[in-house]
């Protein structure tokens, strides 16, 4: 859980911590993220938050997604 800034959106707030733990090395390369439930479960946030979060960290180029497996983070 993280404690979340008024002013800014949950999606991005969410969003920047999966970076720094991609980033960090918490989740290596090819390695699988939270899902979107995990994400709602562990950020207390709404699926369709969670989704954006997904949505943008695949448009980043951070992670991508193998229908059926899940989400990944991408080779560096």
């Amino acid at each position: 859980m993280i404690d979340f800034v008024p002013d800014v959106p949950r999606w991005l707030q969410v969003h920047a911590e999966i970076l720094r733990r991609i980033k960090a090395g918490d989740y290596a390369p090819r390695t699988r993220v939270p899902s979107v439930v995990q994400l709602q479960e562990e950020f207390g946030i709404a699926g369709a938050t969670a989704q954006k979060v997904h949505r943008q960290l695949r448009a980043d180029g951070m992670i991508y997604t193998v229908p059926g497996m899940g989400s990944f983070v991408s080779p560096q």
